[in-house]
Formats: C-alpha cells, structure tokens, sequence
C-alpha cells in the first residue's frame, strides 16, 4: 500500500514545531480554555532508537486518547454499556495497532524516529517514522500457528486503513482508526 488522502493536522509544520510537539517529557497542561476533544489536533512524540519505545509510544498514544476523550474520564456521566463496550474496544485497538507499528520499526529499521497522532473529525491517524526505506511487506506462506509476522494482518483487519510514504529520512507507516461512536 501506499500513502493515500487521510486525516489532516497540521502537516505543513515540521517535526518537533508547535504546541503538540513532544520530547518524552510531559506535556505542557492544555489551556482550561481550550475545548481537548476538538479536531485538528496532532501530537508529535520524538524518538531515538528502539529501547523503551513500544511502552513510551503506548503511553503517549493513552494519555492522547484520554485528552481527546476516546478514554472516558473519571467521574463522568456513565454511558451505555454498548457504548462504552465499543469505546474500550477501540481504543485497545488503537494501543495494539500503535504497538505493532512500533515494534516493526524496531525490528526492521532501528527504531521509529517520530510517533505523530493527527486526531480529525472522522477519527485518527498515527504515523511512524523511522529511517529504513524499505518498504513493509506482509510474510505470504507464514503459518498463523506461528509467533511474529502477523502485525501486518493486524493492521489490516484492525485499521480502516493504512500504508506507507517515502520520508526526508526513510519511511512513514500510517494507519487511520474511526473513532468511537459519541456517547449518548
């Protein structure tokens, strides 16, 4: 596959620019003013190599999702279970997709270099960037019985969608997940 139209940020700014941007350090608190749940919103996370970053992509990827109220907060009216059923589901979804993604990037290119979220009005997409340009390829004959070579079946069956761009450096992997529904 290969990088197709998806979900916008702010593409035009680069790596590390803005507000979202992010080191591994916490986050500056989002402003009491401003609505976190609101569209166009994209988070970069920074990485160096591939010690530690399954768990800090998974963790940033958590706390997003959180701010975006993909993750129900604490104390919130409750929702019916259906919903909240979905909701859960989803956003296990997006952990389990995030930590496929990454760990590729660690098996086969060194380590993903960024982690971006681009949080749209029909959902999410998440970009890793790392610095191989080979382009990812599903194992074709592989038994399913097997551990390893099965994140791009994950990808596909769980994703909307997903592929791959050319990167200055290497390459992106993206994906794109529909948002849970709104609660009621």
């Amino acid at each position: 596959m290969t990088a197709g139209a998806g979900l916008t940020g702010d593409p035009g700014s680069p790596a590390g620019a803005g507000p979202a941007a992010a080191t591994g350090t916490p986050a500056a608190p989002v402003p009491a003013a401003a609505p976190v749940a609101a569209p166009g919103q994209t988070r970069r996370l920074l990485l160096r190599g591939p010690a530690g970053a399954v768990g800090r992509c998974r963790d940033f990827t958590r706390e997003a999702l959180a701010d975006w109220e993909w993750i129900r907060p604490a104390g919130a009216a409750p929702e019916d279970p259906e919903a909240a059923e979905e909701r859960l589901a989803v956003v296990e979804d997006v952990l389990l997709l995030v930590s496929e993604v990454v760990t590729n990037a660690c098996l086969h290119a060194g380590g993903p270099t960024e982690l971006v979220l681009r949080h749209g009005p029909t959902g999410l997409r998440v970009e890793v960037t790392d610095h191989s340009t080979t382009a990812p390829r599903m194992r074709r004959g592989q038994d399913a019985a097997q551990p390893g070579g099965h994140g791009l079946v994950v990808l596909g069956r769980l994703a909307r969608s997903w592929g791959w761009a050319p990167a200055p450096v290497g390459k992106t992997v993206w994906l794109e997940v529909d948002p849970p529904r709104p609660a009621a």
